[in-house]
């Protein structure tokens, strides 16, 4: 497995703020979330994940490489039902969103008007002419049309 399959986050941080920050920052990440989890965060953690990542595939690996070795696999909701007096060091490994940033990002330009979506990519500082093939692009039409709609307005 390449390094570009998986994104190694880590220890999220204790702080209940600073965890939803960093899950709310891979929410769109299409690849493969990898956490470490101390027993007594393990609830607390896997609570915020539901909340924030939603309600995904996971494989819980407690106690890797070592002689209590055991996985557990399903979805988020279901496998903290099933969370009670847990002992050893977890691996939280959570599946990707299948959607994007960029596919969410897109789907919400494309819901603005055809002004609100050329402001959006002017505020970039694009010339007309990138911005014109920028929304064709992202609207999969024929950039003249673009270009005649706002040369008649």
């Amino acid at each position: 497995m390449s390094s570009r399959e998986f994104e190694f986050i880590g220890f999220l941080s204790a702080n209940k703020k600073e965890r939803k920050d960093k899950l709310e920052e891979v929410k769109y990440e299409t690849r493969t979330l990898i956490f470490y989890e101390a027993p007594h965060k393990l609830k607390t953690t896997l609570d915020s994940m539901l909340e924030v990542l939603g309600d995904r595939e996971i494989v819980l690996a407690r106690e890797l490489t070592k002689i209590h070795e055991e996985f557990i696999r399903g979805k988020l909701s279901t496998i903290l039902e099933q969370i009670v007096d847990v002992k050893g060091e977890f691996v939280i490994i959570i599946e990707g969103n299948s959607v994007s940033k960029k596919d969410v990002e897109l789907n919400n330009l494309n819901e603005r008007t055809l002004e609100e979506h050329y402001e959006f990519y002017e505020k970039q500082d694009l010339d007309k002419k990138e911005i014109i093939k920028k929304i064709a692009k992202d609207r999969n039409t024929n950039k003249n049309e673009i270009y005649q709609y706002f040369i008649n307005k």
